[in-house]
């Protein structure tokens, strides 16, 4: 089941914070960085099977309480910082919801078997021409 994105925006909270790191006296006055909080644990919008198949996705991404938490400093633009994190969330959201198909098993090819039987006799050749020939065998 597909999750409407238009009504998960108005679950995500935004926060402006300062960035860190180098930049000089703009990073000290501008609040570029974004923060991306989102409860996945209070969710409306999500089902209990979607709820747990995110959070054994993103063990190490959620905090005691259920919430994700995602950053993006990239630009220097706060808006852009936004528009890319809420990128990253999406595609994270969409990657780890989507199904896995299970692999089918398939049989080894006829030709396969055959050339590897064909190698171990060529092997097996060379190593007994290695041998020295013992006279008494004549």
């Amino acid at each position: 089941m597909k999750i409407n994105k238009e009504l998960l925006l108005t679950e995500l909270l935004f926060k402006a914070v300062r960035s860190s790191g180098a930049g000089g006296q703009n990073v000290n006055k501008v609040s570029s960085k974004v923060v991306l909080s989102w409860d996945l644990l209070g969710s409306k919008l999500v089902t209990d099977g979607q709820k747990e198949k995110l959070s054994n996705a993103w063990k190490n991404r959620l905090s005691k309480e259920g919430t994700v938490v995602m950053e993006c400093d990239l630009t220097r633009s706060q808006f852009q910082n936004k528009d890319l994190v809420i990128k990253r969330f999406f595609t994270l959201l969409d990657l780890s919801l989507k199904e896995v198909k299970p692999r089918k098993d398939t049989k080894v090819p006829k030709k396969a078997i055959r050339k590897r039987r064909e190698h171990k006799e060529q092997l097996s050749l060379k190593k007994v021409l290695r041998k020295r020939i013992d006279k008494s065998d004549f």
